[in-house]
């Protein structure tokens, strides 16, 4: 008999109750556990995040020591821990739908791509040598529409998931068994018309921040 891996985010019905904000949960994928959510984020809050982080991008870099590549052609930035009452605010209801602490979070990314930008298949977790603190999941939240292009699509599920302003798509990989995990590789297909403006939220086995957040 096949047991089954538990999840970390339990969901019990079609909306998951913040203390601020209902969030929908309108698609759904059992194993790995990757929902399709939506109203993550205010329309106002979306705006804040572009405009806060707009004069702060550079080049993305990927891996666990940071390089340039063509895999990622975005541009990117991190916010510091609670650096505003924006963030404070958004970083606590992440906490609270990944239903992990918030000293495990790594600090918030704003990431923007340009037509022809993207971000070829990878894994969010770290499978280069072995690290003692990895990823086990991931949030990535949409914070303007995209006339064309910019899905994200994971390819070994044949799902695709297109931007839309204020949702958001979850996902975790901290199964046991590794064949799980590795049918979250996923892309930032790319932006064909327009641009795509992203915050991404990414969850720690253990303890991760400076300074302990709750």
């Amino acid at each position: 008999m096949v047991v089954k891996e538990q999840s970390i985010v339990h969901v019990t019905g079609n909306t998951m109750t913040m203390t601020d904000r209902p969030i929908r949960v309108v698609g759904k994928l059992e194993e790995p556990l990757i929902l399709i959510l939506e109203n993550v984020l205010s329309s106002e809050e979306c705006d804040a995040l572009i405009a806060l982080a707009s004069d702060r991008m550079q080049r993305s870099r990927i891996g666990s020591t940071p390089t340039v590549s063509d895999i990622r052609t975005s541009s990117s930035m991190f916010f510091e821990e609670g650096e505003n009452e924006w963030i404070q605010t958004i970083e606590a209801r992440l906490s609270a739908l990944m239903q992990v602490p918030l000293r495990n979070a790594e600090p918030l990314q704003v990431l923007h791509y340009r037509p022809g930008e993207q971000y070829q298949p990878h894994y969010d977790y770290f499978t280069s040598g072995a690290v003692a603190n990895n990823r086990i999941s991931t949030l990535v939240m949409y914070l303007n529409d995209v006339e064309e292009g910019g899905e994200t699509y994971f390819p070994s599920l044949q799902l695709s998931v297109a931007p839309k302003k204020g949702s958001a798509v979850y996902f975790e990989y901290f199964y046991s068994d590794n064949r799980l995990n590795e049918r979250t590789l996923h892309a930032g297909t790319p932006v064909v018309i327009g641009e795509k403006w992203v915050a991404t939220q990414w969850m720690r086995r253990q303890p991760f921040r400076e300074r302990n957040g709750a």
